[in-house]
């Protein structure tokens, strides 16, 4: 398994390079192909390239993406290692190891029949062109098994998570120069400051409405990125605010995005545009519980710890996988934590484990009808 994790951590696959998610794509199918006795379907799609398995009539699927969110050349500062049983290297948590994981259960058992594999290359950038491909590969399913990390580093699996919606709000003024006739322009900056303030509490609104749920909480909608003008001596002309939104409901993602298509300019002549809307619906509590207490048993049998199952506010693919009415349970993959970070680690003890748990809600789960 290490020897089988190093070679993907190797093959750098950073989502924005499709040459790089293309090269990764043939090392994961070649590890695919090596366990499983078969290769994938190679599936291109504007340039992002997922994989994926079908073995029999699938009743369970297996969910997962190679790309990762770190630049070439992240290797350079942040090389593969392992010592003292901790492995790091670029998206060796986020989700490298759960992609090796997920082989080496699949391949544990006497036959793959009844289980779909999909392997994705744009997670990271919120699965704009395998969105259809996943919600496919779901319907009439009776699993979903999310290989993404663990929610913390004592292996919580993941039990529920916040949808998505990313927004950019462009505010349109006039320019002029700034020193000889700045009244003659419209500042994008100074309404795009009034934007900024108007985002950012929208979230409370919502929770005075009776937006919070039991276990996911409030709706967040943070203003992110901020641009503005072109010159020191120029009267901005155009500005530009990113939102970043996580809500616990479908409901709660429909009135966001009302509230902010819903915004109005402030200063004389300026103009707003709202692009963007929801990426990812919520992944609620009731999509993973029967399967969470499945996991549970089983990992008692196995002799393992006792499992837990948190909510977090990060999306997946498994939001696509719930959403379409398949039972999902994420955060099946890796333990250790720093995704996304140059802290990123895995423990190796734990990856053997895991993928015995896997194993075994394969087994339990691939013959059950709907």
């Amino acid at each position: 398994m290490l020897a089988d994790l190093e070679a993907l951590v190797r093959c750098e696959s950073f989502s924005a390079d499709h040459a790089a998610v293309a090269r990764s794509a043939e090392v994961v199918g070649a590890l695919g192909r090596r366990l499983l006795g078969a290769g994938p379907e190679t599936i291109v799609i504007d340039g992002a390239t997922h994989l994926r398995w079908t073995f029999g009539t699938p009743r369970v699927l297996l969910l997962g993406h190679h790309d990762t969110v770190w630049p070439m050349g992240s290797l350079q500062h942040h090389p593969w290692s392992v010592a003292d049983g901790i492995a790091r290297g670029p998206g060796v948590l986020d989700m490298k190891a759960g992609l090796v994981q997920m082989f080496h259960a699949l391949a544990s058992l006497p036959s793959p029949d009844g289980v779909c594999v999909l392997v994705n290359g744009d997670e990271e950038v919120g699965s704009a062109t395998s969105r259809e491909l996943i919600e496919e590969s779901a319907r009439g399913r009776v699993a979903a098994f999310v290989l993404e990390a663990a929610a913390d580093a004592g292996g919580a699996l993941k039990t529920a998570r916040k949808g998505t919606s990313r927004y950019d709000v462009v505010v349109r003024g006039r320019a002029a120069h700034a020193g000889q006739e700045p009244q003659k322009g419209v500042n994008a900056a100074v309404e795009a400051a009034h934007q900024v303030l108007s985002i950012a509490g929208i979230g409370a609104s919502m929770g005075a409405v009776g937006g919070a749920h039991p276990v996911l909480g409030l709706p967040t909608v943070t203003p992110t990125l901020l641009s503005a003008g072109s010159t020191r001596n120029t009267v901005p002309a155009l500005a530009r605010v990113s939102v970043d939104v996580r809500v616990p409901t479908p409901a709660a993602q429909d009135r966001v995005d009302e509230l902010i298509r819903g915004l109005t300019a402030r200063t004389p002549g300026a103009r707003l545009e709202v692009l963007g809307g929801s990426q990812r619906p919520p992944m609620e509590p009731e999509s993973s519980a029967e399967l969470f207490a499945l996991a549970s048993r089983l990992a008692a049998e196995l002799g393992q710890e006792p499992l837990r199952g948190l909510a977090v506010g990060g999306a997946s693919d498994g939001n696509h996988t719930a959403a379409v009415g398949c039972p999902t349970l994420d955060g099946l993959g890796a333990v250790g934590a720093g995704a996304h970070a140059d802290t990123e680690y895995v423990e190796v003890a734990r990856m053997v484990p895991r993928a015995r748990l896997l194993a075994q809600l394969i087994t339990r789960t691939r013959t059950r009808t709907r």
